[in-house]
């Protein structure tokens, strides 16, 4: 068992790792991201920025942000391309002319269809390239030169087979497959004798090196020669050995130091003439494919390489480089220590070092080391088995103390602090690190820790709680404070203490304290809220800068003034592999480096600003592009294409907003697609950050078309139908209402016939009832008449009696008369009967009476007999006994009764009285 575990360490730390280098960041683009062939023979840049490449059957062109893929009329195989102006020249199979680009698509012109520029020549005859000088377009192939002035082509045949032509210092150069080089001259081929090494060899490149005036010759297995007309001899560099091996097939200068050489085997080479310095980008790292077919430039001098089966962009002036180790060996970095080309990183798999382009496990170091901290030649390093001290060559344990995340000097105190599973350790010498005292007031696992005063120290758990620690000189706890708990803050999770400017800051549930020592409490930082909530973590680099992680995207802070300028460091240089909660930023030789998974990226610190990019804004509506100010439909999506001419660092991180609202929204993938968009006019802005605020720099208007259903013929459908409704409903209305009125005057004419029915009903019934009230009154009045008549009657019959009794007595003279006398008076009515008489009369014409005397309120109770004996249709003659009067006495109360009632004389009484 023992044996099997030496050899897996020996192994282990033996083995060479891939991707030793640190290289500048490669973006690779393979056949799904264009949707094309696998050779990319030819590629360049257009005066539009785009990039194009000829990939065997297609022809593409890249801006940054999608892939447009086109095919020559006759589907042949496209070998080369050339940017002049607005045209890319293209040269394929016994065919060559230009694209173009109309209304956002690339159109093909032929320049040699129906010319014959191609009869009597070579059946095989392919366009391998294209090149410009004095003003005419050359377009070779390996047997002869098509040259073009704009009106006519003439071809120029080669004095014997060639592989490519090139332009240096506006010569054009000739290489032939065996006879070395040739120099035209007008339409002349002179054979360069001086250079004999090129001879039987096929030459794969040339290229001028402007600072020294030198001639680069690449040739196919030979390595390269350097020199001048005068002579060639070869490259006197150790990488030339190499590439002697590994089939050169391109080369192009990226600037005077600096030389980019493609192989067959093992991809790219980038080599810096005057120190021999080089690095190897290859399949083994980050290049997808080791056979570079081409090499172009773009506006920043980073490289775009042709593949055998692929693109690649190779930003080799980022000030950003990227040491990854895609075996997963390495494991996360969690520290890491710099000086110059040597490197010593803290990983979850162990300790590692990086020299002489090798990465090598260092033995006895397997297990979860957290932290490194430098002390002269030698390493402190906080490993999960103790603490431990490497010099270069031993690694030795010299503390127990295990799990060390942290390690500082105190600035205060003489002495250094060390943030452990069980709590914070001290070491007065830290050269005796076997020597330490443990803080005893807290034995919980702590991650962070910071000073700024003596005999005081802070530290947070590493789960929850911010703690303050004081001591003594013994380093004996005096005092110890759960500072979170003691303000009442419950959701300490994760705090995160920063220290900036002598100031300690604590970041606790997305916000900012600082502690007043004077009221021993907490104080919310105005600055710092203001402008650094909801990150995810932050990491001093310096008195004046620091680091922070939010929304997973890391920002250079640095303090000018009174404010803080951001510099985002772009997310696909560490997009998936940072350490959340655990990163952190180291500084040397002018590098800032930040620990990412499997490796870790450096930011030159002498970088200043981004070059300024132009921004080109191209809008497509149903696949066509749109003009700024057009009209689109309503409804359908708007695809914007936010094009920068710059596809590496300086490429600018972009904001847009719709109509001057809302937020500003990043914009992903150089594309915004806008849906659901209102009717109306829209205005499209894109805006960059400087750090200080955001500032325009694009901006494109458009028109959505009202929806069809508020088009103006759809208006105008809607102001008929809604007329015609309106028409319809008002001549319903109109039949309704008729209908109603005839119905209701129908209704009214039932109602009055028989309202008449039943007021003539009811006029009969009150007919009848007056009828009948008359005939009783009459009755009653009758009654009354005949009731005095019978009163009269038998009073006089009963006085006459009396009288002829008296007369037939015996009685005589004043005897007699005062007999008759007496019979007379005694017969005579009593007064008492006479008022019963006459109440008895009120009483049976009681509402006669009542209404007669309600209208005519002067009558007197006499007047009112007289009316009640008139309405009894009595005689004056036949009244006067009654009332006691005289006839004409009867006739003088009737004529004043008349009077009193306005009666004409003409009108009867008894009539009056009856109507009533």
């Amino acid at each position: 068992m023992k044996v099997r575990v030496l050899l897996t360490l020996l192994l282990f730390t033996t083995i060479k790792l891939a991707a030793q280098d640190l290289l500048p960041f490669v973006e690779n683009f393979t056949k799904s991201d264009y949707n094309g062939d696998n050779q990319v023979w030819s590629s360049c840049q257009g005066d539009d920025n785009a990039l194009y490449f000829a990939n065997n059957h297609y022809f593409l062109r890249y801006n940054g942000v999608k892939w447009e893929k086109y095919s020559l009329p006759n589907k042949t195989i496209i070998r080369s391309i050339y940017p002049d102006g607005d045209r890319i020249y293209c040269g394929s199979y016994r065919e060559f002319g230009y694209w173009q680009r109309v209304d956002g698509k690339m159109k093909y012109v032929s320049l040699s269809k129906g010319k014959d520029v191609f009869a009597g020549g070579w059946d095989n005859e392919e366009i391998w390239k294209i090149f410009k000088h004095n003003d005419k377009l050359y377009f070779q192939s390996f047997n002869a030169l098509y040259v073009s002035d704009g009106k006519t082509i003439e071809r120029l045949k080669f004095p014997s087979l060639v592989s490519y032509c090139y332009v240096l210092n506006d010569t054009v150069y000739v290489a032939s497959v065996q006879n070395g080089v040739y120099r035209m001259e007008g339409e002349q081929f002179v054979h360069l004798e001086n250079w004999p090494e090129l001879n039987l060899n096929v030459i794969h490149g040339m290229g001028l090196n402007k600072a020294s005036g030198k001639i680069y010759v690449f040739t196919k297995n030979k390595g390269v020669f350097t020199g001048n007309e005068n002579g060639i001899a070869a490259w006197d560099s150790p990488l030339n050995n190499l590439l002697k091996q590994n089939v050169i097939l391109c080369a192009k200068f990226i600037d005077d130091n600096r030389l980019a050489i493609g192989t067959a085997l093992k991809g790219i080479y980038v080599v810096n003439v005057n120190t021999g310095e080089y690095y190897n980008i290859n399949r083994q790292n980050t290049l997808k494919n080791n056979a570079v077919l081409s090499i172009t430039l773009d506006r920043e001098n980073d490289l775009w390489l042709g593949l055998d089966n692929g693109i690649a962009h190779i930003e080799v002036n980022s000030p950003i480089s990227v040491f990854q180790d895609n075996s997963g060996v390495l494991g996360s970095v969690y520290s890491l220590s710099a000086s110059g080309d040597y490197y010593l990183f803290a990983t979850n798999h162990g300790l590692f070092e990086y020299k002489n382009n090798n990465l090598r496990a260092i033995p006895g170091s397997q297990d979860q080391v957290w932290d490194i901290y430098r002390h002269g030649d030698e390493y402190i390093i906080g490993h999960n088995g103790g603490t431990f001290v490497y010099n270069g060559t031993s690694f030795i344990k010299k503390s127990p103390i295990n799990g060390g995340w942290r390690f500082i000097k105190s600035d205060y105190d003489n002495a250094y602090f060390q943030a452990n599973y069980a709590g914070l350790a001290v070491y007065r010498d830290i050269d005796n690190l076997s020597h330490y005292k443990r803080i005893d007031s807290l034995s919980k696992p702590l991650k962070n820790m910071a000073q700024n005063k003596p005999g005081e120290i802070w530290a947070a758990d590493n789960y929850r709680g911010l703690y303050r620690i004081t001591y003594d000189s013994d380093f004996n706890t005096i005092r110890f404070a759960d500072i979170s708990k003691e303000n009442n803050i419950n959701n300490d999770y994760a705090v995160k203490i920063f220290s900036f400017r002598d100031e300690i800051l604590f970041y606790i549930d997305n916000t900012w304290y600082t502690y007043n020592s004077i009221t021993a409490k907490l104080e919310q930082s105005a600055v710092f809220n203001a402008s650094f909530r909801d990150i995810s973590d932050v990491s001093a680099i310096d008195d004046n800068r620091f680091l922070v992680i939010k929304d997973r995207l890391l920002y250079l802070i640095t303090r000018e003034a009174e404010r803080f300028v951001w510099q985002l460091l772009p997310e696909k240089y560490y997009e998936g592999k940072l350490i959340m909660e655990d990163t952190r930023v180291f500084k040397d030789a002018g590098k800032l480096f930040i620990n990412l998974d499997d490796g870790f990226l450096t930011f030159n610190d002498a970088y200043t600003n981004k070059k300024s990019a132009t921004v080109l804004l191209e809008s497509f509506y149903n696949d066509k592009l749109l003009a700024s100010g057009a009209k689109v439909k309503y409804n359908l999506p708007v695809e914007i294409n936010v094009v920068a001419d710059y596809y590496g660092y300086s490429k600018p991180d972009l904001f847009y907003r719709l109509n001057d609202s809302g937020d500003y929204i990043p914009v992903k993938n150089g594309s915004v697609i806008l849906n659901n968009l209102s009717s109306g006019s829209q205005d499209f802005k894109v805006y960059y950050n400087n750090g200080r605020e955001y500032v325009e720099t694009a901006s494109f208007d458009f028109i959505v078309a009202r929806p069809w259903y508020f088009s103006g013929w759809m208006i105008l459908v809607y102001i008929i139908v809604v007329s015609t409704v309106f028409f319809l409903y008002y001549r319903w209305n109109k039949v309704r209402y008729l209908q109603k009125i005839r119905l209701h005057e129908e209704e009214l004419k039932h109602q009055k016939e028989i309202l008449e029915v039943e007021m003539d009903a009811e006029n009969k019934l009150r007919q009848q009832e007056h009828e009948k009230h008359m005939l009783e009154m009459e009755v009653q009045n009758k009654a009354s008449e005949v009731a005095g008549k019978s009163l009269s009657i038998a009073k006089h019959s009963e006085m006459i009696e009396s009288i002829q009794e008296v007369l037939e007595s015996k009685a005589e003279g004043d005897d007699l008369k005062s007999k008759i006398r007496k019979i007379i008076k005694t017969s005579s009515l009593s007064k008492n009967e006479w008022q019963s008489f006459e109440k008895n009369l009120f009483k049976s014409h009681e509402e006669f009476v009542d209404k007669l005397s309600h209208l005519y309120p002067s009558l007197t109770p006499k007047d009112i007999k007289l009316s009640i004996y008139l309405k009894m249709n009595l005689s004056s003659k036949e009244i006067a006994p009654l009332m006691n009067i005289s006839y004409r006495g009867v006739e003088l109360h009737r004529y004043r009764l008349r009077k009193k009632l306005d009666i004409d004389k003409e009108e009867s009484l008894y009539r009056f009285m009856i109507n009533l």
